[in-house]
């Protein structure tokens, strides 16, 4: 299947004040050896020098559209608006401070062309902690080789305590994305991963064994920032409210066996056991990955980086070497 014949892809780029970041994220994604049919950055009305840097790349290369909202709106109603601008059969969000890494596009787009049944593809994220430069492999070890995986078999997955899909990595296709609600508003920080973890639950998904993108975590990034404020507790909540409603029946149960929860840690945990209409959430592996999860977490944080760094890593090769969770 030559490039020409593979579907197309817009790639929407929320930007706010992010001008510093930018020369490295947009020339990534345009080495990529197959091109996107646009690139759509859209700015959030910053106030640094982002519209002239962005106005740098619209005037070098064809596919690169600026998007300018006159007020500040937000991460999620940014990217909702872009995804009904978005022209390409298929869409990928990019964050303006992370990058794609050789590949994404090509492997993703030919996975999904193969699987016409499946709505979005993952694949392994490459995680780092800017700060202490400790990095590591995460969505690693969901199969061996290049797949379509169904909900099943995810679940399944789950159970092994290896379902975490990098939302870094996903392509969606835009008219299933549209369908599912797009991205919640609501979910703030989390609802990409939603829009990633319920259509792949109900309808299986693509995967792609290896790092095709970049995550930087950023002390101060809108995703560690979120998980830090008051109303996180609040974000969950409404989380849980939304898979408890009869729109997501379907799913639920795949959710609860696979024990995707866990990657909220104890936060979500404690929510859970706090009203008697979420336990059902709660099991045998839900329990397990969230403490594994909160381990990894703060050994990130807390060890040494050359440690912390050495044990991730080991950890996650043996995990992906022989399909076994670790701990």
């Amino acid at each position: 299947m030559s490039a020409q014949t593979l579907p197309s892809l817009s790639v929407l780029v929320p930007n706010y004040n992010h001008a510093k970041y930018l020369d490295f994220s947009l020339p990534a994604i345009l080495r990529q050896s197959v091109q996107p049919l646009e690139l759509l950055v859209m700015d959030d009305a910053s106030t640094d020098n982002s519209i002239e840097v962005i106005r740098r790349y619209t005037a070098q290369y064809p596919v690169v559209r600026l998007l300018q909202n006159e007020k500040n709106l937000g991460v999620m109603p940014t990217l909702n608006k872009g995804l009904e601008l978005a022209r390409g059969a298929y869409v990928y969000t990019a964050s303006a401070d992370d990058e794609v890494l050789p590949g994404l596009f090509e492997k993703s787009l030919r996975l999904l062309a193969e699987h016409p049944q499946a709505v979005l593809s993952c694949g392994a994220s490459r995680w780092r902690y800017v700060d202490s430069g400790v990095t590591w492999d995460m969505g690693v070890g969901l199969a061996e080789k290049a797949c379509f995986l169904s909900p099943e078999e995810l679940v399944r997955i789950g159970r092994r305590g290896k379902l975490l899909l990098p939302t870094s990595s996903a392509i969606w296709r835009k008219d299933a994305l549209i369908a599912s609600g797009g991205f919640i508003p609501e979910l703030r920080w989390h609802s990409d991963w939603f829009a990633t973890m319920i259509p792949a639950l109900r309808s299986g998904l693509c995967y792609v064994p290896e790092p095709v993108s970049l995550f930087n975590i950023y002390s101060k990034s809108y995703y560690q920032s979120g998980r830090k404020r008051g109303e996180h507790r609040q974000v969950l909540i409404r989380l849980i409210e939304f898979l408890n409603s009869p729109a997501y029946a379907d799913v639920r149960p795949r959710v609860r066996d696979a024990g995707a929860l866990s990657l909220f840690e104890m936060p979500m945990l404690r929510i859970l056991l706090s009203r008697p209409e979420y336990r059902s959430f709660i099991n045998w592996t839900l329990l397990r990955r969230t403490v594994w999860r909160k381990a990894e977490v703060t050994g990130g944080k807390v060890l040494p980086s050359w440690l912390a760094r050495w044990i991730l890593n080991r950890l996650y090769r043996q995990s992906s070497s022989n399909g076994k969770t670790p701990g």
